[in-house]
């Protein structure tokens, strides 16, 4: 399953951290900026194009270090079709370059639009008899909320081509409670159900180290409610958003990870994208810095839960 294949990462690196790239214009150098828009004009040809020197050049900083990169599909999408082939040229680098990529597209839907949204990040693209990826991410962030037809198709992707999927169960906004927290007749919370919905899903789909093909997306943020879906939820991989930028820290984030240290997947986008500014650095030296503040966040998480072991 496409989860052993990034817990065999995170055990080699001892790093269980992603680096969720979502750049926007203001983030990237001016001299990228520059290059790009007198190459391509100050249109979205060269706002895509700066955008992607400016994954290539973090990919380059952080692939020795760091298992996985998380790109946020709208980041790309504002910038037009020129932004979306941005998103799938940094996809290529980064598998290139032998990291995981989670697509962060958030996707919902069911019966053969969910179809087709699985075959286009996950899957191939039949043309012509041809099978294309057409993007190729490792796994896709999903909504559950439509229930089981809208997971159905991923399942079938996921285990054919040897993809993840992460689903919402308790996301790190802020309002998340305002339906996530409340609760059913059965008294459990809606968030708590649907963490067992995945349970149920992944069971057909368990990989080597116990961990299923349908994650679950676990806000740092909200740390008892994480400690509460790791305890309830064995078989369930953690995606957990919120470090650093939004709050979170090492000890919001402990609680994610089973006695192994496994069972987790940490994500910093600006924390690491714009590390330069903390860092007291110029914008010429945002790599390196990026990859200060991958290495501090990975020392930091470590030196809490221990070392990580299969």
């Amino acid at each position: 399953m496409a989860f052993d294949r990034l817990i065999e990462k995170i055990v080699k690196m001892q790093n269980p951290t992603v680096a969720g790239l979502d750049p926007k214009l203001d983030y990237v150098p001016a001299s990228i900026k520059e290059a790009c828009f007198a190459k391509y004009g100050k249109n979205l040809d060269g706002a895509a194009a700066a955008l992607f020197e400016f994954n290539k050049a973090l990919i380059d900083s952080l692939c020795d270090i760091v298992p996985a990169i998380k790109p946020q599909a709208a980041y790309y999408e504002m910038y037009g079709w020129q932004g979306v082939k941005a998103l799938c040229d940094t996809i290529a680098y980064a598998k290139s370059k032998g990291m995981f990529v989670i697509t962060d597209g958030k996707r919902n839907d069911i019966g053969t639009t969910m179809e087709a949204y699985a075959t286009a990040h996950l899957g191939t693209t039949d043309v012509a008899g041809e099978q294309i990826d057409a993007f190729g991410a490792d796994a896709l962030t999903v909504n559950g909320y439509l229930g089981t037809d809208g997971i159905k198709p991923l399942a079938g992707i996921c285990s054919e081509k040897d993809k993840g999927i992460f689903v919402l169960v308790k996301t790190s906004n802020p309002s998340s409670g305002e339906l996530q927290d409340m609760k059913l007749d059965t008294d459990e919370t809606v968030y708590e159900h649907m963490g067992r919905m995945c349970e149920s899903w992944g069971k057909e789909l368990l990989g080597k180290y116990g961990y299923s093909a349908v994650g679950a997306v676990v806000g740092a943020t909200y740390p008892e409610q994480l400690k509460e879906m790791r305890a309830k939820l064995p078989h369930t991989f953690f995606l957990v958003p919120g470090y650093g930028a939004q709050g979170g820290g090492a000890e919001d984030v402990k609680n994610a990870f089973d006695e192994n240290g496994l069972g987790a997947i940490i994500n910093s986008s600006r924390g690491i994208m714009c590390a330069w500014k903390k860092q007291n650095l110029t914008e010429a030296d945002f790599a390196q810095a990026a990859r200060n503040e991958a290495v501090r966040m990975r020392d930091e998480i470590i030196s809490t839960i221990g070392k990580i072991t299969v």
